[in-house]
């Protein structure tokens, strides 16, 4: 009852200081959210005399989505949407807590779209690439990859096309309306170590970081249909300041998706000057991620083939790494899907040897 108590005083205390109430209804308000599971076998090579676990449980993509949304007497469409991300695991010290992974607000109307707060750029948000067929799950961006996480750390290898540099920090973006199937978006981001909702206007933040500052993004996509094929492509552009790292990090891509009869071809490629796999930057470090797939779609059945490849060069030093994933899903209604997911993954360190990581898994994903 206290709880309940305090919340209201609090809203009653917004509702007075956002003054006179207009004319339009109140804002909509709906939640909902996702979480994909999955239990694994895999087999991966021992490092350095350290073997790895031959069994996986995941739980990923822990999100609840609160939005609020309306339209105004003058036309225009007012939202907040919250993205509330659930702790990793119950039994360490986080204790399961949330915190918000992004929160931004956004209007909307014939003049294009305006978001302010801590959410993706215009690079990510317009990218296209190769298409995700298990259920929540992908090799572009993956939520559920079976690689030993020292495999990975130590190589400094990214398996995304996206740009990553700014994303969930606070910023704002416009988006123009689509013309002749194209639209255009950018972003600008003061700083982007500070991950929403930290960065929340209480306090200046000091310049003299390493960290990514004043990220600039610039994104151009098309959509359209000839003949009963759907098209889609896209191309980006960021650039960024670091003032203790003396460097000045960049990154570009583009991709393409072409839809056909249930099938959809897709790909990217992506290119990062003076970052590391991280995303901090670093004056001797380039990235270079390429990925294709085909997926197939027909009623509730999605089946499909995916290929990504990862180059990370830093002082003079190159490592490599794949993986393939092949699989698809069953929509059993309701938002429910369950899935086959079959990786194979392999790193090739510079410095010798090879890691190599398959693995078959049942993933279960609800979204609510």
């Amino acid at each position: 009852m206290k709880k309940t108590l305090l919340g209201t005083t609090a809203l009653v205390a917004v509702g007075l200081l956002a003054g006179p109430a207009l004319a339009s209804d109140p804002l909509k308000v709906t939640v909902g959210g996702n979480v994909v599971t999955g239990f694994y076998v895999v087999d991966a090579d021992d490092i350095g005399g350290t073997s790895f676990q031959d069994t996986k449980v995941a739980v990923v993509a822990r999100n609840i989505d609160i939005k609020a949304e309306g339209t105004l007497d003058n036309g225009l469409v007012a939202g907040v949407d919250a993205k509330l991300m659930l702790g990793s695991d119950w039994n360490t010290v986080d204790n399961g807590d949330a915190t918000f992974r992004q929160l931004f607000g956004y209007l909307e109307g014939g003049f294009g779209r305006l978001e302010i707060g801590g959410t993706d750029g215009a690079a990510y948000k317009m990218h296209y690439t190769s298409p995700w067929f298990v259920p929540g799950n992908g090799v572009d961006s993956p939520n559920i990859l079976n690689l030993p996480a020292t495999a990975v750390t130590t190589t400094g290898l990214r398996m995304s096309t996206f740009s990553l540099l700014a994303t969930d920090s606070n910023k704002v973006s416009y988006f123009t309306p689509r013309l002749a199937g194209f639209q255009l978006g950018v972003s600008f981001t003061p700083e982007a170590s500070q991950k929403n909702p930290y960065a929340n206007g209480l306090a200046l933040v000091s310049t003299t970081v390493g960290d990514p500052s004043d990220v600039f993004e610039v994104a151009l996509n098309y959509a359209g249909t000839f003949g009963g094929v759907d098209l889609g492509l896209d191309g980006f552009y960021t650039s960024a300041d670091a003032v203790a790292a003396s460097t000045d990090p960049e990154e570009y891509g583009f991709g393409a998706n072409v839809g056909f009869a249930g099938f959809t071809l897709g790909g990217a490629y992506y290119k990062g000057s003076d970052i590391t796999g991280s995303f901090t930057p670093l004056a001797t470090s380039d990235q270079k991620v390429w990925t294709g797939g085909l997926k197939y779609a027909t009623g509730p059945w999605t089946v499909g083939v995916a290929y990504i490849n990862s180059e990370n060069e830093t002082a003079g030093v190159t490592n490599k790494g794949d993986t393939w994933q092949l699989g698809g899903g069953y929509n059993l209604g309701s938002g429910v899907d369950i899935g086959l997911d079959l990786q194979k993954s392999t790193i090739d360190p510079a410095a010798g040897g090879s890691y190599d990581s398959q693995s078959a898994g049942i993933v279960l994903a609800i979204a609510f």
